[in-house]
């Protein structure tokens, strides 16, 4: 198994794909935020895959961070997750983060005892560098919350 962290940071998004780079920038920050916290761990890729269950099986708690086309741009969503059903033909290469518990209970027998899902509304993701304003504007209230809510599950 490894390294078992207190609270682990699940982000994703692509820096090249305008707002979908808000959870590769608010992972920078919490990189940088708890670098000398051994208890919080820090993980960003492209899209979250089958692959991560075992980091996830083996934390005590996780913050997914990803952006929602689905919200206002600049709106920020934090709220509690439970493991989805797994289907038949689920896709192996792209997995929502519900659907990643789940993998990390069926896999490791284990998941996370507290499981949240951050989100930042963005406006676009389309190709191209850079963070829309409504979403720029949203990181500084982002950046709270996401801290309160490290805090609050380090408890």
């Amino acid at each position: 198994m490894t390294f078992t962290a207190r609270c682990l940071i699940l982000a994703c998004g692509n820096t090249l794909r305008e707002d979908d780079g808000v959870g590769p920038f608010l992972a920078e920050w919490a990189e940088e935020r708890w670098r000398d916290d051994a208890r919080v761990r820090v993980l960003c890729d492209h899209q979250w895959t089958p692959d991560m269950a075992e980091v996830i099986a083996s934390a005590e708690t996780v913050i997914f961070v990803d952006c929602a086309l689905d919200q206002t741009p600049g709106q920020i969503l934090l709220r509690e997750l439970s493991p989805a059903g797994l289907k038949p033909g689920l896709v192996t290469h792209h997995l929502g983060a519900a659907e990643l518990l789940s993998v990390a209970q069926e896999l490791y027998g284990t998941r996370p005892r507290r499981a949240c899902l951050f989100t930042v509304g963005a406006g676009s993701i389309e190709l191209g560098e850079g963070l829309s304003p409504a979403v720029r504007d949203a990181l500084p209230d982002a950046k709270d919350i996401l801290e309160v809510t490290v805090r609050q599950l380090l408890g």
